[in-house]
């Protein structure tokens, strides 16, 4: 049976692979359903009517980004400027699919790129406050 008590936890009460495998998707689904709830909104709110592009590229960043910050949390549970490193390059990643017009002033072009890219961060910033928060809230349940 695939949730059977002996495979989720072995003897020693320690977390099984399979547990942690089902922990990693449930964290990669929450962050890319957060991200891609954001990018709707805010395709939405910009009066958007292509509203499914942004919703699937902000859902396929916060997927990436839940199961990196699983293995992170994992890792080093307390190391924030780490977590926040992870945003920030995942937010870099998602910047690279955005075209950059390159021929104007720089002062133009930062502010060009600051006007496409934001949009683009922003959901996936959201979906990393709303995993880390849920995150905090169920350790305290679970210690409670």
């Amino acid at each position: 049976m695939l949730f059977s008590s002996d495979l989720l936890f072995s003897s020693d009460l320690e977390p099984s692979r399979a547990r942690l495998r089902l922990n990693s998707l449930a964290w990669a689904l929450a962050a890319a359903a957060a991200a891609a709830a954001i990018g709707v909104l805010l395709s939405l709110a910009d009066h958007n009517s292509a509203w499914l592009e942004p919703a699937l590229r902000s859902g396929g960043c916060g997927f990436f980004y839940g199961l990196l910050a699983f293995h992170l949390q994992r890792v080093d549970p307390d190391d924030g400027h780490l977590q926040a490193g992870l945003v920030g390059a995942v937010c870099g990643i998602c910047s690279l699919m955005r075209p950059l017009d390159v021929t104007a002033a720089l002062p133009t072009v930062m502010m060009g790129a600051l006007r496409g890219w934001l949009p683009l961060w922003l959901p996936l910033v959201g979906s990393a406050l709303l995993l880390t928060l849920m995150n905090r809230v169920v350790s305290r349940l679970m210690r409670s």
